[in-house]
């Protein structure tokens, strides 16, 4: 059963949001989306946007860098994925740029091969299975094509 919400007053609103958004970084969608929640729209609710942008409560670089940082370090999504999901949160190319520098190349490859020869030493069968199987979850982790054929031609030549 869906709650209904009532119309709550601008003050009352910016106050809530101010608290959502100090309690962890949030992008422009998802305040916007709680904004319509709470019956808010059209010229008062761009006024509160730019409200919280102006007090600092709401920066979509800010967020992009830590959106980026958290997925790659705690979920280990590659670069795809997580470009993808800040897309989907409508999230500016340019951020999305922005948040993507914050992970260390080097750090990127190390995690890389120890996600997808974790995959592959879990795989049963010939080799050439594995490594199908195993690719299709890399990419399916958001790795690009060339980081997983390069972590694969590592981890077999270094088996053989």
């Amino acid at each position: 059963m869906k709650k209904e919400t009532k119309y709550i007053s601008r003050d009352n609103a910016v106050s809530k949001l101010q608290a959502y958004c100090a309690y962890q970084e949030r992008c422009h969608y998802e305040v916007r989306s709680k904004l319509i929640s709470y019956k808010i729209y059209g010229d008062d609710l761009e006024e509160i946007i730019t409200e919280l942008i102006n007090d600092n409560f709401l920066n979509e670089e800010r967020y992009a860098r830590a959106y980026a940082r958290g997925k790659f370090r705690i979920k280990k999504w590659g670069k795809n994925k997580i470009s993808q999901e800040l897309k989907r949160r409508k999230v500016s190319a340019y951020c999305i740029k922005k948040g993507l520098t914050e992970i260390d190349p080097e750090e990127y490859y190390d995690t890389a091969y120890t996600v997808i020869k974790k995959h592959f030493d879990s795989q049963s069968g010939v080799i050439p299975i594995k490594k199908q199987k195993t690719f299709a979850y890399a990419y399916r982790k958001g790795y690009e094509s060339s980081v997983i054929t390069e972590v694969l031609k590592d981890l077999i030549g270094s088996t053989r």
